[in-house]
């Protein structure tokens, strides 16, 4: 099925009141410092004929009165960055750009299609390679961009990329959250005062030190026959269902495993084993894989001691290490419990770590520099690393501008080599697993036994 989108207007919405003196000059921190300069894309789908349905010229209109007051909250995304300090943004209210697009097809068909597809037509422009995309708006000029479209059925999406250097994935919920809820304050007369302001001094916390570490696009290039720039990658979805999920949290008894958990487990030592069996299809010694680690991407605002305020704005994100577990030591069934405690362990000694920063019994720079010693590591291509990121407990499904909640959800994973997004989905009971591998050992990884006995292939 081919697409096309049809572009109905681009404009800059600019902040309803103009960004105080004493504001404009941001500081971003050393957590924001250490993400690459892309963007965060997220997408929501809304079904025809859902409570409050409205015509769409009105809810664009709607949508673009209320992010002009809700800017003034989240004057960061009107601004820019500064060529002359990548830790500072020039809040100069030059904007953020909006687009309305017509898809000619239904919402449900869009919703087969592939990631590369749906990013071409539901969002902005490509949140990994913007300067070849971005028509005459070059990409140091834009923080934010939004894409509102209107399909066949009467179904919308709202596409939005928010600048990874300001926002994560909490951010980046708890922002669409607030703009919803000054959308649905319209109704009732308001101008989104009820909306909750966002804390804005996590460079206080974490002073910027003028660097730019990227550690999540290196920590994935080792693999187990070559660089992930020289092998063909291809990002499939595997759904465990409520049934499923519960099956496989059992599985491990009385250790109580999560679902992320358990699901990181399962997925290590499938990814394993696939790369074993493509190694040796391949002709080539097993003794040539690397061992592995699992990085998860981890919130800390409330995990922190004393925690972090929940509105924290930025990247309050950090990253957890698990040991290294030689590929060679996973063939026996009883290893999978090994697996899940050391993803527990990795999770909890790195949040005690951090901790001890904010309690002054240790330095940033001692962060700094361990950050600096694992991309070295990453960047050698010493280790194979399994990079996680959970979003299952964001609330994107909460998203509510007036017209219902979200029917679906959908995040345009970056294109990295062993890189898995886990997403949840409506009912709240499920989770997606969106994963990137190489071809050869996603042909092995899709056939695993143990990983379709929990999980079903949905893309």
């Amino acid at each position: 099925m081919e697409s096309k989108v049809e572009i109905l207007s681009k404009e800059m919405v600019k902040p309803s009141s103009p960004t105080p003196t004493h504001l404009r000059d941001f500081k971003i921190s050393l957590l924001d410092e250490m993400v690459p300069p892309t963007y965060v894309p997220i997408i929501l789908f809304y079904c025809a004929g859902t409570d409050g349905a409205q015509d769409f010229e009105v809810i664009s209109n709607k949508l673009k009165f209320s992010l002009s007051k809700i800017l003034n909250l989240y004057y960061p995304f009107c601004g820019r960055l500064k060529a002359t300090s990548s830790s500072s943004v020039d809040c100069n209210d030059e904007g953020v750009l909006y687009i309305e697009s017509k898809i000619p097809t239904n919402l449900s068909d869009t919703l087969k299609l592939s990631q590369s597809q749906i990013k071409e037509l539901l969002l902005p422009f490509d949140p990994y390679d913007v300067p070849s995309t971005m028509d005459n708006y070059d990409r140091s000029m834009v923080n934010m961009a939004v894409q509102l479209s209107e399909f066949r059925c009467g179904g919308i999406a709202l596409g939005v990329c928010l600048a990874h250097k300001l926002a994560d994935a909490a951010a980046t919920a708890s922002f669409l959250n607030s703009w919803a809820e000054a959308t649905r304050d319209i109704d009732n007369g308001g101008n989104g005062s009820i909306v909750e302001p966002p804390r804005m001094d996590a460079s206080l916390i974490f002073p910027p030190r003028g660097i730019e570490l990227a550690i999540n696009e290196l920590m994935v290039v080792g693999g187990s026959g070559g660089g992930a720039h020289d092998e063909k990658l291809v990002t499939k979805c595997f759904l465990f269902n409520a049934t499923n999920l519960s099956s496989l949290k059992a599985r491990f008894g009385d250790f109580n495993a999560t679902g992320v958990e358990a699901i990181t487990a399962l997925i290590w030592r499938s990814a394993i084993q696939a790369a074993k069996a493509a190694t040796a299809g391949g002709g080539e010694s097993k003794t040539t894989l690397k061992p592995s680690l699992v990085c998860h991407a981890v919130d800390i605002r409330n995990r922190m001691v004393p925690s972090l305020p929940k509105t924290l704005f930025g990247n309050l994100c950090l990253y957890s290490f698990t040991d290294l577990v030689e590929s060679d030591g996973i063939y026996g069934s009883e290893e999978l419990d090994d697996l899940v405690e050391i993803v527990r362990n990795g999770i909890k000694e790195a949040i005690a770590n951090y901790s001890g920063l904010l309690q002054g019994d240790g330095s940033l720079d001692e962060l700094v520099e361990f950050f600096k010693e694992a991309r070295s590591m990453f960047a050698d291509n010493f280790v194979t690393c399994y990079g996680f990121t959970s979003w299952t407990r964001f609330g994107f499904y909460e998203v509510d501008f007036g017209w219902g909640k979200p029917s679906k959800v959908r995040h345009i994973s970056h294109p990295l080599k062993n890189v898995v997004y886990l997403m949840p989905t409506r009912t709240g009971d499920e989770i997606e697993a969106w994963i990137s591998m190489t071809e050869h050992e996603m042909v092995q990884f899709q056939r695993n036994p143990e990983l379709l006995q929990y999980a079903s292939l949905e893309f």
